[in-house]
């Protein structure tokens, strides 16, 4: 009996046992399904906004639904780029340069790292912490750089832009007053640098890029006012021709005065006597004719009538190394040919030489000016400038007008002879005294008097060599009755240091 009751107590103790267990086990899978519901809520929630670390365009949009994104988005991209121009700061509006996000496509790429891959797979990885860092979304928008560029040109160019002041002559003297630089936004650097801006969330302030602009030197048109006013202020009642060529761009100064009134020189130039400057045709021809190298005695001769200016020497090499008896003709026939058709030598140099033949140009056959030319040799402004000219771009790079006509018979070795001869007519007056000593001047001038010794025409024709730039000069002046040499050649110089500082004047 006794056995009995204790088999039932043990029965009874188990049961309780089995009971308790079983409600436990109960509670333990309401407990879990209970926190799997809130996982499933929070999990579903979740996928409702963007994952934590998401970001759209640099911006982070981590919990914010498609909607609080976009505000987001727009709100930041929509704040105005801050431009800075020296110490002016300018606000640009984003919509200015039609900017414009494309939050479509951004958030219907952000919306697949929200949404992931399958449900279970996801929640799965959500319970574990092994979800993906979202891969950030990268900022698509649109604008017109042509917008920006009208902008930049319209509202900050043409308020804050300086110009810079050209250089001017100072009337009464051959000076030339410096000009001011000026400065100027770099437009393409700015736009740029403004795109940059526009796509950044944080970076929104542009320092535009600037640049000093050199003052332009004073422009040819005051240049030849500039030189008119230095003849008027000297009172020169004669006739005076200046030829200026800009060897780098071409550019020209180019007239003729009578009593201080301008003569009409197009078509026709005016006609000067050449003088010694027609050594400067006969070096051309002669080099077309002696080959290379010259031989001792052509070169013995050529530097002779070049740097010493002698008439015997040119005499000499026209006989030998160009016509025996036509050498003058034949340098007028090179002249023709190369276009030249004002520039002509009718005889030899030595006193009474015959005169070979009686040349019309277009120049000496007007009648409304005359400067009593020379029918042996006569030349223009133009004529001998342009020839200069040749013969520089000849040097220089082998081109231009006397390799193009004379091919195989000048060459570019030869040219550059002509300059170094040219060089060495060292004379401290007329466009050489106008210009800083050690300045190469590559030029020939001479002089016409009459039988009583009166000097009627002065010329100069040259090449000038200078730091900021070369240029052939071409000066001419006659009187009917005298030129008085001191006041004349002063003048000459101070027309040739007004070119010079137009060329060299910085500020």
């Amino acid at each position: 009996m006794i056995y009995y009751c204790l088999e039932k107590g043990e029965e009874m103790r188990l049961g309780r046992q089995r009971f308790s267990t079983l409600w436990v086990s109960i509670g333990l899978l309401f407990v879990s399904i209970l926190l799997l519901t809130f996982q499933l809520i929070g999990f579903s929630r979740s996928r409702a906004t963007y994952p934590s670390g998401l970001t759209i365009g640099g911006i982070p949009v981590g919990g914010l639904d498609r909607q609080g994104a976009a505000d987001r988005l727009l709100e930041i991209y929509s704040l105005p780029v801050e431009l800075r121009y020296g110490e002016n700061l300018i606000h640009m509006e984003p919509a200015v340069v039609g900017f414009e996000l494309n939050l479509e496509s951004m958030l219907a790429t952000a919306d697949l790292a929200r949404i992931g891959g399958p449900f279970w797979q996801e929640f799965w990885a959500f319970l574990w912490g092994n979800q993906d860092t979202p891969q950030p979304v990268p900022l698509d928008f649109t604008y017109s750089e042509s917008q920006l560029r009208n902008y930049l040109n319209s509202e900050i160019s043409s308020r804050y832009d300086q110009p810079a002041v050209p250089a001017r002559a100072q009337v009464g003297t051959t000076n030339i007053i410096p000009g001011s630089p000026g400065i100027t936004i770099n437009i393409d650097n700015a736009i740029v640098q403004i795109e940059n801006a526009l796509r950044s969330p944080i970076l929104r302030s542009v320092n535009l890029p600037l640049h000093g602009t050199a003052p332009p030197r004073l422009s040819f048109q005051n240049l030849e006012i500039a030189l008119k006013q230095a003849i008027q202020v000297a009172n020169f009642d004669g006739i005076a021709g200046v030829y200026l060529l800009d060897l780098q761009t071409a550019q020209e100064v180019h007239f003729v005065i009578q009593n201080g009134q301008d003569v009409v020189i197009q078509p026709t130039d005016v006609t000067f006597t050449a003088s010694s400057i027609i050594k400067i045709p006969i070096m051309v021809s002669a080099f077309r004719r002696i080959g290379e190298p010259p031989p001792e005695e052509a070169q013995n001769l050529l530097t002779g009538m070049i740097e010493a200016s002698g008439n015997d020497p040119a005499d000499w090499l026209m006989e030998q190394f160009i016509d025996r008896f036509r050498g003058p003709l034949k340098v007028t026939e090179d002249m023709q040919t190369l276009g030249l058709m004002n520039t002509f030598l009718a005889g030899y140099f030595r006193f009474g030489s015959p005169l070979m033949a009686i040349v019309r140009t277009p120049s000496n056959q007007r009648n409304d000016i005359s400067t009593d030319p020379d029918p042996y040799s006569q030349t223009t402004l133009t004529d001998i400038g342009m020839l200069l000219g040749d013969i520089y771009q000849c040097a220089e790079n082998g081109g231009g007008s006397l390799s193009a006509v004379f091919p195989d018979q000048i060459s570019q070795q030869e040219c550059q002879q002509m300059i170094s001869m040219l060089s060495r007519n060292l004379v401290p007056v007329l466009i050489t005294a106008g210009v800083p000593e050690g300045t190469q001047v590559a030029h020939k001038h001479g002089w016409v008097s009459d039988l009583t010794g009166a000097i009627n025409t002065i010329g100069d024709a040259g090449i000038i060599y200078t730091p900021s730039g070369n240029y052939v000069l071409v000066i001419y002046f006659n009187h009917p009755v005298q030129l008085v040499w001191d006041p004349i050649s002063t003048l000459i110089s101070d027309l040739s240091r007004i070119v010079y500082n137009t060329f060299n004047t910085t500020p």
